[in-house]
């Protein structure tokens, strides 16, 4: 899987947030023959006496020729992610990480 352009720099705000990288990608296995890379997964402590709040971030930059066309592509993998993660994850959350 290719890495977006800023996915270091998403990966060092998250980091610098206070949040722990558990998966670089995160892999959602939806059938024998197909699994989703969401392009991070992370997890942070609210406060002690809370339980853990999970996310999941896919990574775009829309830095290609078309802003309508990259925007349509992330926002039916944001949607196969949510679809995705609500049934083998519904704690975790999913983002878009976007980039211009």
């Amino acid at each position: 899987m290719a890495k977006d352009v800023f996915h270091q720099q998403v990966k060092n705000a998250l980091f610098k947030g206070g949040w722990n990288i558990t998966h670089d990608p995160l892999t959602i296995r939806i059938s024998e023959a197909v699994k989703l890379q969401i392009d991070l997964a992370a997890e942070s402590t609210i406060a002690a006496e809370r339980d853990t709040e999970k996310i999941a971030v896919e990574i775009k930059s829309f830095i290609g020729d078309s802003d309508i066309s990259a925007f349509h592509t992330a926002l039916g993998q944001y949607l196969n992610y949510c679809q995705a993660l609500e049934e083998q994850e519904p704690e975790r959350i999913v983002y878009l990480a976007r980039a211009c």
